[in-house]
């Protein structure tokens, strides 16, 4: 699974972004739990998937403060 680009993502409904927020979260929590047990299999992932979190968490942010609204197409 491969990262999201910025735009991909502004152009997402507010749904579809808490949606892919959980699976994320989801697939962080379970990326640490195997590597406690054992040495995972892409451990840049865990850093892939932080960053994209975040990429969201900063997108949802704008669009509640009115900075940039969520589902324009950039020109």
């Amino acid at each position: 699974m491969s990262a999201t680009k910025t735009w991909q993502l502004r152009e997402m409904s507010r749904e579809e972004l808490v949606q892919k927020k959980h699976e994320l979260l989801e697939e962080d929590f379970n990326l640490r739990m195997q590597s406690a047990v054992t040495t995972p299999q892409n451990p840049k992932r865990l850093c892939e998937i932080r960053r994209e979190i975040a990429r969201i968490n900063t997108i949802l942010h704008e669009d509640e403060t009115g900075i940039r609204k969520l589902g324009v197409k950039a020109l």
